[in-house]
């Protein structure tokens, strides 16, 4: 048997080979993610020792949640008229300066609450600068047959550092003192900042929008102009809302063995999202992507309904794994979507659009799936009446939007090239020698 099957199937690394500058994005935002995901857990950890009392704790999320959904807008503005590069790195500068704040906080006597909020919110709104000109660069970096391996490489990139990053988190809080933590991120930030310090410019497109409440209206508008794009952002909010069981998961864990096993819940779904990773070398040969994300988000019901069901910590476990990998999927082709068809001019705005889209689904349904879980239905039948639910606004929502469904990658990438000549040529037309195109 030759190896032809296992390399059609297996991670393509085909990016990471012919682009330089992508291999060092990748390579930068492996380290610091992972950083990232350590500080993720200490920061909880650190307001839970201080203050003792859960509320607190949850209180982060809101913190987080309130800036980054007006510094998405901002960010993916920005994206589309600056160069995308120095934007992700003074991004990156910036959540750097932030883990210094939060090293000199645990180094002092008496670490302060409130800063601990401060530097929270502040983050939040940094990565609502950051994502879009990120996400915006990432297709300029390698060709548009390239972009199906790039997103399945950055989904590998996240899901080690959310297996690896919390793992080594509880290690390290155990073992040394939270400054030495946050020193480590501190260190991870500084080799992102070195490599993509070496990355090339990335500059705007030609007669690039300025950042204006305008070129905002005028991304929301060519969002909901594109049928295949508003099916990406509803079916994964549906998903989200109606299956997202991440809030009862402590106490499924109490029926389940304890707070022992709550740690393997919380790493299956991303076992399964990286077990799909891996095997993603077919997803470049599919172009019905719109098909595949609606299977995928359907899949994702079914694996939930399965944790609902389950009385056995082992098909428990198997099932969040299932609906992790049924995500990374769906996750995977949305990806691809947005990569492969949006023109390059509006290439951040839109960015910035798919950040609110697959962030505030999942808070969303925790409070859905915690609401629920005190009426007579239980910890249980929130979790499989919110899969059933996902299923069926999955369904509704494809036959609402057959164009979504029938979408085809081949006639995206067409349709993308198009738009961009059509700018470039009417950039082109309104320039003058007093008013030359930015370069």
């Amino acid at each position: 048997m030759t190896d032809r099957p296992r390399r059609r199937l297996g991670l393509d690394l085909t990016p990471l080979r012919t682009s330089r500058d992508y291999r060092l994005v990748f390579i930068g935002g492996s380290i610091s993610g992972f950083g990232s995901f350590i500080t993720y857990v200490t920061i909880p950890f650190q307001v839970a020792e201080i203050t003792a009392d859960p509320l607190m704790v949850g209180l982060l999320g809101v913190c987080e949640l309130v800036p980054l959904l007006i510094m998405a807008f901002v960010g993916g503005a920005l994206a589309d008229f600056l160069d995308r590069r120095l934007l992700v790195r003074g991004a990156e500068f910036a959540q750097t300066a932030l883990c210094g704040v939060l090293l000199l906080n645990a180094l002092s006597d008496e670490p302060h609450l409130w800063l601990l909020y401060v530097v929270a919110a502040l983050t939040a709104s940094v990565d609502g600068l950051q994502r879009p000109a990120l996400e915006a660069m990432v297709p300029r970096l390698v060709r548009p047959e390239e972009i199906p391996a790039t997103m399945a490489l950055r989904s590998l990139s996240m899901q080690i550092a959310q297996l690896g990053g919390p793992a080594l988190a509880g290690v390290l809080i155990a073992t040394i003192d939270l400054e030495w933590v946050y020193a480590f991120d501190l260190v991870t930030f500084a080799v992102s900042l070195l490599c993509l310090t070496l990355v090339r410019a990335v500059p705007p497109p030609p007669d690039a929008d300025r950042p204006s409440l305008r070129s905002v209206v005028t991304g929301l508008k060519y969002a909901r102009s594109r049928p295949e794009l508003l099916g990406t952002y509803l079916v994964d909010i549906n998903a989200m809302f109606f299956g997202m069981p991440q809030a009862l998961y402590p106490f499924l864990a109490t029926q389940l063995g304890g707070p022992k096993v709550l740690g393997l819940l919380y790493a299956a779904p991303a076992a399964g999202s990286l077990l799909a990773t891996l095997g993603s070398g077919w997803t470049g040969r599919v172009h019905r992507h719109g098909l595949m994300v609606v299977l995928a988000a359907a899949a994702w019901g079914v694996g939930i309904i399965g944790v609902g069901l389950s009385d056995m910590l082992w098909l428990t476990l198997l099932c969040l794994a299932f609906a992790g990998a049924a995500d990374m999927i769906s996750g995977i082709f949305r990806s691809i979507i947005w990569s492969q068809t949006i023109p390059d001019h509006l290439r951040g705005r839109l960015a910035g659009i798919e950040m609110l889209s697959y962030s505030t689904g999942p808070l969303l349904g925790q409070l859905r799936s915690g609401a629920i879980a005190r009426t007579s239905l239980g910890v249980s039948g929130s979790i499989w009446v919110g899969g059933v639910l996902c299923i069926v606004g999955t369904a509704a929502l494809a036959a609402a939007l057959p164009r979504f469904v029938r979408y085809n990658g081949a006639d995206g990438m067409a349709r993308k090239q198009a738009e961009d000549d059509a700018w470039r040529a009417a950039a082109a037309a309104r320039a003058t020698p007093d008013r030359p195109l930015r370069s």
